[in-house]
């Protein structure tokens, strides 16, 4: 009895855990977004743009575009998968979009100083993100339109757009924790804030690689 009682709760424990955990990283997202925006205070200058722009598109936008699928925590989880797709795109274009125009800010910034371009670790990364979320988006479009898709299996392409999903979003989670690092950042921030600041991409990292990956899991236990 307390074998089979343990069997049908441990599951409700770890759909609580998901949720809370969920909950939580929606929470962190619009906390570290709201501290960038009062840190960066965007318009007060041109480089203004680049931290407060880049948090919008891969803390914000992103994570709440690849949340909305999670069985535990999507804001729109009774809506159909097809709304889903439709906002998780919408949220993805204004990523890209963010992305463009908070690299341009720092490019501009830096011709406009006569400072070298991508010379840091940060730099790089992110120019690379940047890059790969563009092609990645690029790359979905046949989800959308799936009469470009002719020729190819759509279970696959999904599977590839998630793998691929996963990748692009911890490259922006690397990208985020290197800016956290820059002498901006630990200038603006007290140290204790910093620690705080860093766990921020760090839990939503992990929470967005579990899902990812627990869902192709469950995916595969099916096909079997």
């Amino acid at each position: 009895m307390v074998h089979s009682k343990g069997t049908e709760t441990e599951p409700r424990v770890y759909g609580y855990a998901r949720t809370a955990c969920a909950v939580l990283t929606h929470f962190v997202c619009i906390v570290f977004t709201v501290l960038v925006a009062v840190l960066s205070r965007p318009g007060t200058s041109l480089f203004s743009w680049h931290p407060f722009l880049m948090t919008l598109a891969f803390f914000l936008f992103m994570t709440e575009a690849i949340l909305l699928f999670s069985p535990h925590g999507s804001p729109i989880k009774r809506f159909s998968h097809k709304t889903k797709g439709r906002v998780h795109w919408v949220l993805q274009c204004l990523c890209v979009c963010c992305a463009a125009l908070g690299l341009a800010a720092i490019t501009y910034n830096k011709h406009l100083n006569g400072k070298p371009h991508f010379t840091s670790w940060h730099g790089l990364v992110g120019l690379v993100t940047v890059c790969v979320v563009g092609v990645q988006s690029l790359a979905a479009v046949p989800l959308i339109y799936q009469s470009l898709a002719k020729g190819w299996s759509l279970a696959k392409l999904k599977r590839y757009h998630a793998a691929s999903g996963l990748v692009t979003y911890l490259l922006g989670s690397a990208s985020l924790l290197l800016g956290l690092c820059s002498a901006w950042f630990t200038a603006a921030v007290r140290e204790h804030t910093w620690y705080l600041s860093a766990l921020c991409p760090a839990l939503t990292a992990f929470v967005i690689m579990s899902q990812v990956t627990n869902a192709y899991m469950a995916k595969k236990r099916l096909q079997s």
